[in-house]
């Protein structure tokens, strides 16, 4: 069928416009007065009979080509919960007027479907009907009930369209995140070995020269970086996939800075790392797990700050009673705009994508660890001057034993 028209069936307003519809469709087509009025009649009383028992109808009506004549059609769709009884005389008197009438009840719904053969004076062909088609598109509403209405649909087709974009991008982003994690676990295992056979050849003295540790000594270096970024590929798939687990337990706060700040002065000699302490906190968090925070946050310092440069550690409990860690360096700072995106997974600066190797998953997964351990992190950070990093931890208050 070419569809011409189609009026959802709601209320009594709905039938002002299907009866106006109706009857323009039909002088559209060229039919006389008393057949235009008999269409209208017919398709009025549907309407009236099934907005009474649902709000849930809808009507369309176009054209049906029978051979080389065309049918005026129009259907009448609604719930199929619902039986016309004989108090319903609006569905027999439509029957009456139209030469083909039928009704069929499926599982989806009820279906009427009323036919009229048009003469073939009209010349109808589809160039005509495509003429009457554009038409009632470009048509202005009737009043303000139908403007309304066809914003209301509008608006349903763009809500509709947007959920569906939705969803494929959901599932192609859990598509993306089941790849990385496969693709991870069967990368490090290659990566492990490699590096197993890296440190025996260097634990062979006697059968390896400088020059030869010199180069396995790199090779290890490089096999390092590669299985951290295997893990943070492993912690953002589990991330996604809400299985990235804790171990926590009760820890004073200072010891634990302490312990990462001398751990931290080896990986990083070619920057001063200085701390300074709180008042004593105990915190309940898995250090394994923040562990990685303060490698992430510290190690990142380094990697945008000169050498020789100061990164400083600090804690101090803030007015809500939380542990606040700030991690300050001397750096180049980031812009306004790396700021409020910089905790995004996979964001990177365009600035320092071709300076700085990564990819963009460090501060994702910290913010992550933060944000289930109970605390916020944020970044304050002035372009050319450095940053600093915030995060709080909530502390940990031994429960009262009963006597």
């Amino acid at each position: 069928m070419i569809k011409l028209i189609t009026i959802s069936l709601e209320n009594e307003m709905d039938l002002v416009l299907t009866n106006k519809r109706s009857m323009k469709v039909a002088e559209m087509l060229g039919l006389t007065l008393s057949t235009q009025t008999t269409f209208t009649t017919a398709v009025s009383e549907i309407a009236r009979t099934v907005i009474e028992h649902t709000d849930n109808g809808k009507l369309t009506m176009g054209l049906e080509q029978n051979k080389i004549r065309y049918n005026l059609v129009a259907t009448v769709s609604f719930d199929s919960n619902v039986q016309f009884t004989n108090e319903d005389e609006g569905f027999y008197y439509a029957q009456k007027l139209i030469p083909e009438f039928t009704l069929t009840t499926t599982a989806e719904g009820n279906l009427i479907v009323m036919k009229m053969g048009l003469p073939r004076s009209l010349n109808l062909n589809i160039y005509r009907i495509s003429d009457i088609k554009r038409a009632f598109e470009e048509a202005a509403p009737l009043n303000a009930y139908e403007e309304i209405k066809l914003r209301n649909i509008r608006l349903n087709q763009k809500a509709a369209e947007q959920e569906e974009e939705l969803q494929r991008s959901k599932l192609i982003d859990e598509k993306k995140t089941e790849f990385i994690s496969v693709a991870s676990h069967e990368i490090k295992t290659p990566i492990t070995v490699l590096k197993a056979y890296t440190q025996i050849a260097l634990g062979m003295k006697e059968h390896c020269n400088d020059h030869m540790r010199g180069m396995l000594t790199k090779i290890d270096v490089q096999t390092n970086k590669l299985l951290s970024l295997v893990q943070q590929l492993l912690d953002v798939s589990r991330i996604e996939n809400g299985s990235l687990q804790y171990d926590k337990k009760a820890l004073d706060l200072n010891n634990f800075i302490e312990e990462m700040t001398g751990l931290l002065r080896n990986i990083l000699p070619d920057h001063q790392v200085t701390a300074s302490y709180c008042e004593p906190v105990s915190v309940m968090i898995d250090s394994l797990r923040m562990e990685q925070v303060f490698s992430n946050l510290i190690g990142n310092a380094a990697k945008y700050s000169q050498k020789k440069s100061t990164i400083h550690i600090q804690c101090k409990l803030n007015e809500e009673g939380f542990a606040q860690v700030a991690i300050i360096d001397e750096g180049i700072g980031m812009t306004t705009s790396s700021i409020k995106s910089i905790f995004n997974k996979f964001y990177r600066d365009k600035d320092v994508i071709k300076t700085h190797s990564g990819l963009g998953m460090g501060l994702y997964i910290t913010s992550k660890i933060i944000t289930d351990h109970g605390g916020k992190i944020w970044v304050e950070s002035t372009e050319g001057s450095g940053s600093t990093f915030f995060f709080t931890l909530p502390p940990y208050l031994e429960p009262v034993r009963q006597l």
